[in-house]
């Protein structure tokens, strides 16, 4: 249950991340409030996992989650643009996020 709640942790993190950007500096109140529910939600389910898991893996893992799942709302909801270089080091982040999981032993 407590990589479930680290996946949640990961997915919230992407939410409060993206309508963060929508809500253009808090001045859509309609977006910032989705916002502060997706940072209480991200820290809530990251409190949850860190129960169980060490801290040590979880935060790096949650952080991952984050910022390949920002790298791909900002690539198909806001038309980022990056060099090749760029989406290999994307893969290898995505590859660590999923080594770390492996080879953790929880």
């Amino acid at each position: 249950m407590s990589w479930l709640y680290l996946l949640l942790a990961g997915l919230s993190e992407i939410l409060w991340s993206t309508t963060m950007k929508l809500s253009q500096g808090f001045t859509k109140i309609g977006w910032a409030m989705i916002t502060i529910i997706g940072l209480i939600a991200s820290m809530f389910f990251l409190l949850k996992a860190v129960k169980q898991l060490p801290f040590s893996l979880a935060y790096p893992i949650w952080t991952g989650i984050g910022a390949v799942g920002a790298v791909v709302v900002g690539v198909l909801l806001f038309h980022d643009k990056f060099p090749v270089a760029t989406w290999f080091f994307i893969v290898l982040l995505i590859v660590a996020i999923v080594g770390i999981k492996v080879t953790a032993g929880e």
